[in-house]
């Protein structure tokens, strides 16, 4: 497959789908996450996409109680802080995300290990609307 499909925008065309996809390395068979054009472990330029199942389990995290523009805008702020994390994927890769269904105002209760499900938050109107990648507990 040609590496200019492994850009930011082939990726965020799929996060708009609602579907989590890495890219494999076709000849060592490396999964990335995000996606990346070239495999830096092998070298292979040779990527193909794999469908994710979007289960994992939460690996670390942090409560933000100030965070960037785009995530106050979204209405988090010190009284309304959001949780985001590192996710430990079934398939193998990490991914950093937006953690939800734990409570971010009290990061003590949160837990290593937690199972997590992807989740695609969808931000923005009219043709600025993309959908973001973000896991919520499961069960």
């Amino acid at each position: 497959m040609n590496n200019q499909s492994f850009t930011k925008t082939a990726y965020q065309k799929h996060l708009n789908d609602k579907k989590l996809m890495a890219a494999r390395c076709q000849s060592c068979g490396a999964l990335f996450l995000p996606p990346r054009p070239m495999c830096p472990d092998c070298y292979g330029a040779a990527m193909e996409w794999v469908a994710m199942s979007g289960k994992g389990k939460l690996a670390a995290f942090t409560a933000v109680f100030i965070g960037p523009t785009a995530m106050i805008e979204a209405g988090y702020d010190r009284t309304n802080p959001y949780c985001t994390g590192i996710v430990q994927l079934e398939e193998g890769p990490a991914i950093s995300a937006q953690i939800l269904g734990v409570p971010a105002d009290q990061p003590d209760l949160i837990a290593i290990g937690t199972p997590l499900t992807a989740y695609f938050i969808e931000r923005g109107e009219a043709e600025e609307k993309q959908h973001f990648l973000a896991f919520e507990k499961a069960g």
